[in-house]
């Protein structure tokens, strides 16, 4: 924050960028300290995210053609976004649940939405580089104390913070390719999607998976993506490695093939979550009867 307040231009909504990620740190931090409940966190959110969405216009204006839809009413453009920003702060709060898991993937979403904001923003999202390069910087140094053992833990405080500023960055990718046209078009909502796959893929399963099961979306439990894989056998180190990779391939799956467009890269994806999700449920059953059997 003080790296964007002495380089950075302001302006485009980064300012207020600023304003919500004040806002956010002492809510994740007093539920660190002392536990809020989950209405008082989402109050929380909701400021924040009024903040950008009201006093800067940072908002999803399009959907670009998915199921033929394309510019948004007014009040549906406002409350989509609001899910979105909400939805993917919680995706990174969720997934940390490992030493250097979050900040990893954080890593390589920023870095990757910063590359294409310094190649094609111009002067509407280049300022957006910025923010992206000062969320790096702070991570990788935070990352050399909290990778397996770690001494130090990123708590709501940081995943909060860090999944606020990629919702943001988010929609300004998925409004440039909009308006400035470049790289990918109509395509961009998909390519982002992509980018988002691990944390998106991992909320979307367990929030699933616990209604079906008739318990609340909210209600911990050990069926997150990291615990499955922990389940095959690997280390800290190396689900975080093979979680990382995963978020790479699919990247660069919806970079390489953005011109397929939209509705036939979601229809992928989807298929795709569904084989994987499919996967991990079929070997958590025969890691249960093997126990079941072994007992």
């Amino acid at each position: 924050m003080s790296a964007l307040t002495i380089f950075a231009n302001l302006e485009n909504g980064i300012q207020q960028l600023l304003a919500g990620c004040i806002v956010l740190f002492f809510v994740g931090l007093k539920d660190d300290l002392v536990t809020i409940s989950v209405m008082k966190k989402f109050i929380g959110q909701l400021l924040a995210t009024g903040i950008v969405m009201i006093m800067a216009d940072v908002r999803l204006t399009s959907f670009q053609g998915i199921l033929g839809v394309h510019e948004l009413p007014i009040g549906i453009s406002y409350a989509f976004t609001f899910v979105v920003i909400v939805g993917i702060t919680n995706a990174i709060n969720l997934i940390d649940g490992l030493d250097g898991l979050a900040g990893s993937i954080v890593i390589i979403i920023v870095s990757t939405f910063g590359y294409y904001f310094v190649r094609y923003g111009g002067p509407s999202y280049s300022n957006y580089v910025f923010v992206s390069v000062c969320l790096m910087g702070g991570i990788i140094g935070f990352l050399r104390y909290n990778f397996h053992r770690a001494s130090i833990f990123m708590g709501d405080t940081g995943s909060l913070v860090c999944g606020f500023i990629v919702s943001v960055l988010t929609i300004q990718f998925v409004e440039m390719g909009l308006k400035v046209g470049q790289p990918f078009a109509s395509s961009a909502p998909s390519v982002a999607a992509g980018i988002l796959f691990v944390p998106l893929f991992d909320t979307l399963r367990v929030f699933i998976l616990r209604m079906l099961e008739g318990r609340s979306p909210f209600s911990p439990d050990k069926n997150h993506l990291h615990h499955r894989i922990l389940a095959m056998g690997f280390q800290q180190i190396g689900t975080v490695t093979v979680l990382g990779l995963l978020n790479l391939l699919v990247i660069l799956f919806v970079i390489n093939f953005s011109t397929l467009g939209n509705t036939l890269l979601i229809v992928i994806l989807v298929a795709f979550s569904l084989l994987l999700s499919v996967f991990l449920g079929v070997y958590r059953s025969r890691a249960a009867e093997k126990q079941r059997v072994a007992s």
